[in-house]
């Protein structure tokens, strides 16, 4: 028998304001698996005597990886289980690379009732302090079912 899994905040459990701290690294085994997942090829991602030849210098993480730590994310904290990005919206400000540590910086900046979304932006830096990410998202927060008792009344 499953257990039944804690559900995410209701939106009458957010606020603007509402903030969220994410520190990750990235590491080959998790490029290695996006790159066998996804069939990417694209030499900019694994291929260090490409990249050489190019402005990056070296391997970059590739961008979906990115805001797949960023979805990640609000599925399990942010609002939280239960949560549906339903729009994206992503600005890469400068290059991740293999190996760095990235922080990310959630803040809820509206939660509109009428349409029962939050909208959620995100701020990544490295650790030098640069900014490699802005990004906002969209978020159906998770959304009780009313019993069917109550249906009937």
């Amino acid at each position: 028998m499953m257990k039944p899994r804690k559900m995410g905040k209701l939106i009458t459990e957010i606020q603007e304001g509402d903030q969220l701290s994410v520190t990750e690294s990235i590491e080959d085994k998790d490029i290695l698996l996006y790159l066998g997942l996804t069939n990417d090829a694209n030499p900019l991602f694994i291929q260090h005597d490409y990249t050489n030849q190019t402005e990056y210098e070296k391997p970059l993480v590739p961008v979906i990886m990115l805001i797949g730590i960023m979805t990640s994310t609000i599925s399990k904290h942010l609002p939280g289980p239960g949560s549906n990005v339903v729009n994206v919206s992503v600005n890469c400000v400068n290059p991740v690379y293999h190996y760095e540590t990235i922080t990310f910086e959630f803040e809820v900046i509206r939660v509109d009732l009428m349409k029962e979304v939050v909208t959620i932006s995100v701020e990544a830096k490295n650790m030098e302090g640069e900014r490699v990410i802005d990004a906002s998202f969209i978020v159906e927060p998770p959304r009780l079912i009313p019993q069917i008792e109550e249906a009937l009344h």
